[in-house]
């Protein structure tokens, strides 16, 4: 019995030892961030423009790539006069090509710190047999292609400052909630950060995955979810319509809007935060998980089994009522 409560207090004394040694080493931070420079995508609205603005006030060298320049222009008006702004279209090789060339002239024999990965797109999003083709190429062109593009693009410039590549991903890189390109692009992106990952280490470099829930960004934005998966509808052939019935679409519609005016957080600092952990911290982490609804929720069901995991998601959708 004494040695069994030995063992057993041991054992105890070593779990908390473990979680006060994780905490400290979460919270160290590295030095000298005025003289790091860091690259973010998707600056217009979002993750990307708080990231930036957060990132800016923490003291980092920040290039801001935005789509348009009524985003840029916006965004500075929000900043510091050190914060620089990019167009930058991910889809656009030469768009590439010339902002990468900007940012090594901007950092020069410093490299670039870190690369925020965050530009994305969600629409077409919906069952798979209402998209074409070209539907899944549109959305993984910006979300995993651009991503992967940019990101080799600036591998020398990460390597020379052992920095940090931060991928936005999603829980939907975990679990499959609907058709089109957007969940598989995140599944996608998750495989290459964790390539790349293992590549760099050699490099003294880091990588992290983030993986938010559901948040009130352009990408869940429901007026143009809808817009699309009504044109959508209407385009589809009446075979097709007839084997989900009359009232489908509007009941989908219903479901979908219900969820995510549930699921939705306003709060986007809980996804901006972990960016700012990833590229500030001593020892970032490998994958963040942002938002209740992705720590309590989705990334545990990501584990279940995938009978449980249809079944959840079953009821999250509208039944078939066929004409």
């Amino acid at each position: 019995q004494v040695i069994s409560d030995l063992v057993c207090w041991s054992v105890l004394v070593v779990l908390v030892l473990g979680v006060i040694v994780w905490y400290v080493r979460d919270s160290l931070k590295v030095n000298d961030v005025h003289q790091k420079h860091v690259l973010i995508t998707g600056c217009d609205t979002g993750f990307g423009n708080l990231a930036a603005r957060q990132l800016d006030q923490q003291g980092f060298r920040v290039i801001a790539a935005c789509l348009t320049e009524a985003g840029a222009s916006s965004l500075r008006s929000l900043a510091s006069p050190g914060l620089k702004t990019v167009l930058l279209d991910v889809t656009d090789r030469d768009s590439v090509a010339g902002v990468v060339e900007e940012v090594r002239r901007e950092v020069g024999e410093r490299g670039l710190w870190g690369l925020v990965n965050n530009a994305g797109r969600s629409v077409p999003i919906g069952p798979n047999d209402w998209m074409q083709l070209e539907d899944f190429q549109k959305v993984m062109d910006v979300n995993l292609i651009g991503l992967i593009n940019l990101t080799l693009q600036c591998l020398p410039l990460l390597k020379k400052a052992k920095g940090r590549v931060v991928n936005m991903a999603s829980i939907l890189g975990r679990l499959s909630l609907t058709g089109g390109g957007y969940c598989l692009s995140k599944w996608c992106v998750e495989a290459f950060s964790d390539g790349l990952r293992r590549d760099m280490e050699h490099f003294s470099m880091k990588v992290s995955i983030i993986e938010p829930g559901f948040f009130k960004t352009r990408v869940t934005d429901l007026n143009h979810i809808e817009s699309d998966l009504k044109n959508r509808w209407d385009g589809l052939p009446a075979d097709v319509r007839r084997s989900y019935g009359d009232s489908y679409l509007q009941n989908y519609l219903k479901a979908q809007a219900f969820s995510m005016n549930i699921l939705c957080s306003e709060d986007l600092s809980k996804v901006t935060s972990c960016v700012q952990h990833a590229l500030s911290a001593e020892y970032p982490r490998t994958r963040y998980g942002a938002g209740w609804d992705a720590k309590l929720f989705w990334i545990p069901l990501s584990y279940m089994p995938s009978c449980i995991a249809d079944l959840v998601v079953s009821a999250l959708l509208p039944t078939l009522t066929k004409s």
